[in-house]
């Protein structure tokens, strides 16, 4: 379980194909990886991974084809930035929402407009997660908690402040660039729950 409070940010280092599944391999910055052992899970642009090795300011993981398929994972070139988290520990500051790493949806940026010190973002949003997205509610974009500004046809909008912008990759998004979806877990289990109730 995660937050969406990305606490650093990392690079791709390499890619290794096994067949149809890979192993990747990412650099982090000095300490990050401090107490950390093999099996733990650490977000990567908010897919749920796991540590596989680690070697001083680096860990692999391995990703298999289903994860490819339905995540950015495979638009990574070498050397792209991508938003790390670790686990949630018991006792730790819940600063974002709950997050649990697995990616509802690929979507596209669509628009960004500054406004004022922050940037106004609009992502393109698919049907089937539109009930599951409501104004002023959370959502997760590449591992990043964020305050849904509005809710539109077939798309949402978020602003990024300063801090967020340097703090995470959400600096470099341009139109057309592919991000990573996860709606809110509460809304996700309420929405199922009421579809059953309805049966």
């Amino acid at each position: 379980m995660f937050t969406g409070i990305v606490q650093a940010i990392g690079a791709l280092r390499e890619r290794v194909p096994h067949g149809s599944d890979q192993t990747f391999l990412f650099e982090v910055p000095t300490g990050y990886l401090d107490g950390c052992v093999t099996g733990d899970s650490i977000a990567v642009n908010g897919v749920c991974l796991t540590a596989t090795r680690l070697d001083g300011n680096s860990f692999a993981a391995d990703v298999s084809a289903e994860t490819l398929s339905c995540t950015t994972l495979d638009d990574w070139s070498v050397g792209a930035p991508v938003n790390l988290e670790r686990a949630l520990r018991l006792g730790d500051a819940l600063g974002g929402h709950l997050v649990s790493g697995h990616v509802d949806a690929v979507a596209e940026v669509l628009e960004r407009t500054p406004e004022a010190r922050s940037e106004r973002i609009f992502v393109s949003l698919p049907p089937s997660l539109a009930p599951l997205v409501a104004e002023k509610g959370s959502i997760c974009v590449d591992g990043t908690s964020l305050t849904v500004n509005e809710v539109e046809p077939g798309r949402f909008g978020v602003n990024i402040v300063p801090h967020t912008l340097e703090a995470t990759i959400a600096g470099g998004y341009r139109p057309g660039g592919r991000v990573n979806l996860e709606v809110d877990l509460i809304a996700r289990y309420v929405a199922r729950i009421l579809d059953g109730a309805s049966r």
